[in-house]
């Protein structure tokens, strides 16, 4: 196969990070490439040396003479003043679009339809659109156009977990020409999985190349330490146990990666499971006792309009579930009133006497006090020495396992960056030994190596775990069960995992465009209510039920502007740690945010009652 760009012996350094150093590569036609490696390793930048926007100190880079380029970059490079048909679609002629369904495919898996509802209509200005609607534009606008080689720098933030696994679908299997290439950024691990045939490992100026996608990566990696004796017997441990995870599958895996069985057998025969369920049941009993925290017939309301509806969930010892949902289904409201922040409206909460709790919020202003401390003091300022399990482990020790290295421990806490926060506030809570632990998108701002020592430390965590994520990886790795919530006021048990939850809502979507008639008896039997509620929903008419589609995509919008506007904030207030009364302003305006976002997801429910 030819190469498309080939990178020869290039380097290059930016200040005094060496960034590249004599690295030689090549992107081979009809390659899609897996890229990962550490937060500021360099990644993005070897991208813009891929498409000729960043010149090399030394080397060449050579590419075929007709190819075409498209590049997907974290900055919003769309013309605020253009039309969302003209962004994504550019000049096409409209049979030409129009009669190419993978372009419809793509207009319908990125922004909701021919239509465009999502984003307010083809016709509709780039301008007011959120970071999150201009983002997906630019990244159907790229597919759209079929470039040769595609390179795309974080191409899953902003989707939820169906967009991922649209996307890598289309990546994998819907590509125009054999000879085309993707070359991906990503933390998504299950994304690297589903898309990648080879995977590049950015590290200390170098970029190791590994065949396949994260599993493969993960049993090369390991082999590779092996035989080079590599002394870093932490980390090589922690590879190791992930690959025997990778190994043993998730549940809702109907198929496992194709790599040399036998050598991982051999590499993990003698590895024990990632986590001892029984002994972390034992000790989660222990010290928790048999009651956790109940629902019962719990209802939550915001005027009429029900969140929860009559909803009965009892956590026990050492639940590990994790929840699923689209925005607006009420996933925060149902962490927040299992952590007791608000009151149910009706039913009851039943909390053991000797429970513990901990939220990791996606807010960072509880750091903002310790801003002129150092790491190490934050972390022991809550506890000197904590239990993982049946082991005791030093506040040093804890930080070290996740990323914090002695030096970086004496850094002071404004100086971190957005991820080394997040893991600061994440050891904070475990050094304060909760018993039920809530995470809420906890893979914000976080690299491979950091999410993977993260699960790593929790698999000797004994305790009650809920986990709210996108993250399909994480979500199968991390929780023996998953559930969801779909917008009905119910709780959805998820045996399949993921995977179930992905066709539930496919299911969803196809009974949205079925008659009002089937519909309102749908609605009628759900909410097991009198036979002539059935009758009067049956006979909403064609015209309400598009009224009420129309304003469900309005509200979508509002909250994805609000989830940019919140991203915002949220980075403001690392910026401008240190200015107090910044922070605070800065804290109010985000208070404000989350209440509207509150408003909205109980008007998205409501709507989507009525649309069934």
């Amino acid at each position: 196969m030819a190469n498309l760009v080939s990178v020869e012996r290039a380097s290059l350094a930016l200040g005094t990070t060496q960034i590249l150093d004599g690295v030689s590569l090549g992107v081979s036609s009809g390659t899609r490439v897996g890229v990962v490696g550490r937060n500021g390793g360099g990644k993005s930048t070897l991208l813009r040396v891929l498409a000729g926007l960043q010149p090399v100190d030394e080397g060449r880079i050579t590419t075929l003479g007709s190819l075409t380029v498209g590049m997907l970059t974290q900055v919003d490079t769309l013309d605020p003043g253009a039309t969302v048909r003209k962004a994504v679609l550019g000049d096409l002629p409209e049979h030409v679009w129009a009669g190419d369904p993978r372009i419809r495919d793509i207009l319908d898996g990125l922004l909701g339809g021919i239509d465009a509802p999502d984003v307010g209509g083809l016709e509709a200005i780039v301008g007011p659109l959120s970071g999150g609607e201009r983002r997906r534009l630019a990244l159907a606008g790229l597919l759209a156009a079929d470039h040769d080689l595609l390179l795309l720098d974080e191409p899953t933030n902003h989707l939820d977990v169906e967009g991922v696994a649209w996307l890598a679908e289309h990546l994998a299997t819907r590509r125009t020409r054999p000879g085309t290439s993707v070359v991906a950024v990503t933390h998504d691990r299950w994304f690297l999985d589903e898309v990648a045939t080879t995977t590049w490992e950015v590290v200390d100026g170098g970029v190791n190349s590994y065949d396949g996608g994260y599993a493969a990566y993960v049993l090369a990696k390991a082999e590779r330490d092996r035989v080079a004796e590599v002394t870093e017997e932490r980390r090589s441990n922690l590879l190791r146990k992930e690959l025997a995870w990778l190994r043993r599958g998730a549940q809702a895996r109907s198929t496992k990666p194709k790599f040399r069985i036998d050598a991982a057998n051999e590499l993990v025969a003698d590895e024990p499971a990632p986590r001892d369920d029984v002994s972390l049941v034992r000790f989660a009993t222990t010290r928790l006792g048999k009651d956790v925290v109940d629902l019962v017939d719990a209802s939550v309301k915001f005027g009429q309009r029900p969140v929860l509806d009559k909803v009965t969930w009892r956590l026990a010892p050492g639940d590990r579930i994790g929840i699923v949902g689209v925005n607006g289904s009420g996933k925060s409201t149902l962490m927040r009133a299992i952590f007791g922040d608000i009151a149910l409206s009706a039913g009851k909460r039943k909390v053991g006497k000797t429970v513990s709790m901990a939220y990791l919020t996606q807010e960072v202003r509880e750091l903002e006090k310790f801003a002129d401390w150092r790491v190490i003091e934050a972390i022991e300022d809550v506890k000197q020495y904590t239990r993982l399990g049946d082991k005791e482990v030093s506040a040093s020790q804890l930080a070290k396992r996740l990323g914090f290295s002695g030096g970086r421990q004496q850094t002071r806490v404004s100086d971190l960056s957005g991820g080394e926060r997040r893991r600061l506030q994440f050891l904070r809570l475990l050094m304060a030994e909760p018993n039920v632990l809530i995470l809420d998108e906890p893979t914000n701002d976080l690299d491979i190596e950091t999410l993977t020592s993260m699960e790593d430390v929790l698999d000797g965590w004994a305790g009650t775990l809920l986990v709210v994520s996108h993250d399909r990886y994480l979500l199968e790795r991390m929780c023996d069960r998953q559930v969801a919530l779909l917008g009905d006021g119910a709780i959805r048990d998820l045996p399949g995992g993921v995977e179930q939850y992905l066709l539930l809502r496919h299911g969803l979507r196809a009974s949205a465009t079925a008659s009002g008639a089937s519909v309102g008896s749908r609605v009628s039997v759900r909410a097991g209510g009198p036979a002539g509620a059935g009758d009067r929903n049956s006979r909403q008419s064609g015209a309400d039920l598009r009224e009420a589609k129309k304003d469900l995509n309005r509200i979508d919008r509002q909250l994805a502007k609000l989830s940019a506007h919140e991203d915002r904030i949220h980075a403001d207030m690392a910026a401008k740690a240190a200015d107090h009364s910044a922070v605070l302003a800065l804290n109010d305006a985000l208070r404000a945010i989350v209440a509207e976002r509150e408003t909205l997801e109980l008007e998205w429910l409501s709507l989507a009652e009525t649309i069934g």
